[in-house]
C-alpha cells in the first residue's frame, strides 16, 4: 500500500460514523437583467481595458487597427481572416520564454466572458492557445464573441470544463503597493483590448 492510499484509508476510517453530507443548494440567480454585452463592455472598461465592438465582417479590419503594425504571437486555431493583415508568429512549434518576451504582444479568442466582473476567461482552447502565451507579451488583443458573454460568474462556471488549465483576466494586469500605488504589467500584459463580435 502507497502512502497516498494509507492516508486515504486512514480519512475514510475516521469518517465512517459521519452522517451524510447534505447537499448545498445552489438555486440563486445566476442571470443579469440588461445587456450583458454592455454591461461586460463597461465592466472591463472599468478595469481599464479597451472594449471595442465590431462586427463579423468588420472585425479583421479591426484586429489590424488594434495590433497597430504590432507582430503578434498568435495560437495554432486562430481564424485565418483574423490575421491577414497583421505581422504574427505561430505558436507552432511553441515558442520559447525568451521568443515571447521579444513579441510585441498575442492575438487570441476567448472561452467564456462575464459581464458582472468584466472578466474574460481563457481555457487553452484552440484559439486561445497556452496560458503563457497571454502572460509574457506586454500586450493581449482578445476576440470574444458576444454569444460568449454571460452575466455571472456561476453562469460561466457551468460553461466550463473544470479540468482545463483557465486564465481569469480582468483587464491589464496590475497590482498595488502597500501605498495603494497601482503598478501596471507586473504579471502580465499592461495593455488589454478587446474586440466584442456583435
Amino acid at each position: 500500500m502507497s502512502a497516498r492510499d494509507e492516508i486515504l484509508a486512514r480519512i475514510r476510517s475516521a469518517l465512517a460514523d459521519r452522517p451524510t453530507p447534505v447537499p448545498v443548494v445552489r438555486d440563486y440567480d445566476r442571470s443579469v437583467a440588461g445587456s450583458v454585452v454592455e454591461l461586460f463592455a463597461e465592466r472591463a472598461a472599468d478595469y481599464r481595458a479597451t472594449v471595442t465592438r465590431v462586427s463579423d465582417a468588420e472585425l479583421p479590419a479591426a484586429v489590424a487597427r488594434a495590433a497597430n503594425g504590432r507582430r503578434l504571437a498568435v495560437p495554432a486555431g486562430i481564424a485565418p481572416a483574423w490575421i491577414a493583415d497583421i505581422a504574427t508568429v505561430a505558436d507552432d512549434p511553441p515558442l520559447t520564454t525568451a521568443q515571447l518576451d521579444g513579441i510585441d504582444g498575442v492575438l487570441t479568442g476567448a472561452a467564456v466572458a462575464i459581464a458582472l466582473t468584466g472578466t474574460v476567461v481563457l481555457d487553452a482552447g484552440p484559439d486561445q492557445g497556452r496560458r503563457v502565451l497571454s502572460l509574457l507579451p506586454d500586450y493581449h488583443l482578445c476576440v470574444v464573441r458576444a454569444d460568449q458573454i454571460v452575466g455571472s460568474v456561476p453562469e460561466a462556471l457551468a460553461r466550463l470544463d473544470p479540468r482545463r488549465p483557465q486564465t481569469w483576466i480582468s483587464g491589464p494586469s496590475a497590482t498595488s503597493d502597500i501605498e495603494l500605488n497601482r503598478v501596471e504589467g507586473v504579471h502580465g500584459p499592461r495593455t488589454l483590448d478587446i474586440l466584442v463580435v456583435v
